[in-house]
């Protein structure tokens, strides 16, 4: 699996059912509209090695997509906001 990047104004989450971050990311893209399509690294072996290889070895979520290709690991809302501008 590669990086795949999402329609412009969406974002691709790579998470975990358990993580919090991500539940909170999560909650924050939904009130304010930001669209998301959500890979469970557990799920997708192919999924995880790629979040290792954006994060230096580590499977740190949420990782997200960015329709520029670019990646931003556990970010703000207000750093999502920006870099969908």
């Amino acid at each position: 699996m590669s990086l795949q990047s999402p329609e412009a104004g969406t974002v691709t989450m790579y998470s975990t059912t358990w993580c919090g971050y991500c539940r909170r990311l999560k909650g924050q893209l939904d009130s304010a509209g930001i669209g998301y399509t959500e890979v469970n690294i557990e799920d997708f072996p192919d999924a995880a090695e790629m979040v290792e290889r954006v994060n230096g070895g580590n499977q740190t979520v949420p990782t997200l997509v960015f329709p520029d290709g670019s990646s931003a690991t556990n970010p703000s809302l207000a750093e999502v906001r920006a870099r969908l501008s």
